[in-house]
């Protein structure tokens, strides 16, 4: 079995091996195993390929919805004693990999990008200050990730409080579950997590909901501080 999280690593992974492995070869390859795919986007990436899906994840394509999905279909898709390539999506996932090795899989992560943080974090650290200033008023977060570089930049110039301060007077709007699972867990609260996971959800529904939420957030932050002047 092979796990394709991402349509952009199964694109890379393509490129990466076709010096030693044709498109073609690899596509005859993957289609003599079964082939999972974690959403649309990887779907549509082996589909370029000429790879046939045998499952796909649905909304919103978390990896508990992915073990969920092969519990239900483990009839067709046994996991005990199955080797297991999972591509992962920029950053590794052990929970999934463990997941799948409870259930007696034998599990080979493939790593084909990594996120990182940008060379010049001179942007960042704008972000940073324009938020501890209050000059941000709604934060969209598209990934987890993006919510880590901030505090790591945060933490790089000792504003991380302040940061988290600021930000319970921000209008927080999250892509999805695992990402609300990351922001929450910095202590962080979620006023919007989109209906979809994805990026135009993501701005529609900002764009929809941000103003009364925000309105709210103000008028308790003025409450507390004629409580505190009182």
């Amino acid at each position: 079995m092979v796990i394709f999280t991402t349509g952009t690593g199964a694109r890379a992974l393509a490129g990466a091996v076709e010096s030693v492995c044709p498109r073609e070869q690899l596509a005859a390859a993957l289609n003599k195993v079964t082939v999972i795919a974690r959403g649309p986007k990887p779907v549509a990436a082996l589909r370029e390929m000429g790879v046939r899906t045998s499952l796909t994840i649905p909304e919103p394509n978390t990896w508990r919805d992915l073990l969920a999905m092969l519990d239900e279909k483990k009839d067709a898709f046994p996991l005990r004693g199955c080797r297991v390539a999972v591509q992962e999506y920029g950053v590794p996932n052990p929970e999934l990999l463990a997941g799948l090795e409870e259930r007696g899989a034998t599990v080979t992560p493939v790593r084909i990008y990594e996120w990182a943080a940008p060379e010049d974090i001179a942007p960042l650290r704008g972000a940073v200050t324009s938020i501890i200033r209050g000059e941000v008023h709604v934060m969209l977060v598209a990934s987890s990730i993006q919510i880590r570089h901030l505090f790591q930049v945060a933490e790089g110039m000792n504003t991380q409080n302040e940061l988290r301060e600021a930000l319970a007077r921000v209008v927080i709007v999250s892509i999805g579950p695992l990402t609300s699972e990351e922001l929450r867990g910095r202590g962080l609260q979620v006023d919007i997590e989109c209906a979809h996971p994805k990026m135009g959800f993501l701005v529609k529904e900002a764009a929809e909901k941000s103003g009364p939420l925000l309105q709210q957030k103000r008028d308790a932050t003025a409450a507390g501080s004629n409580l505190t002047s009182v």
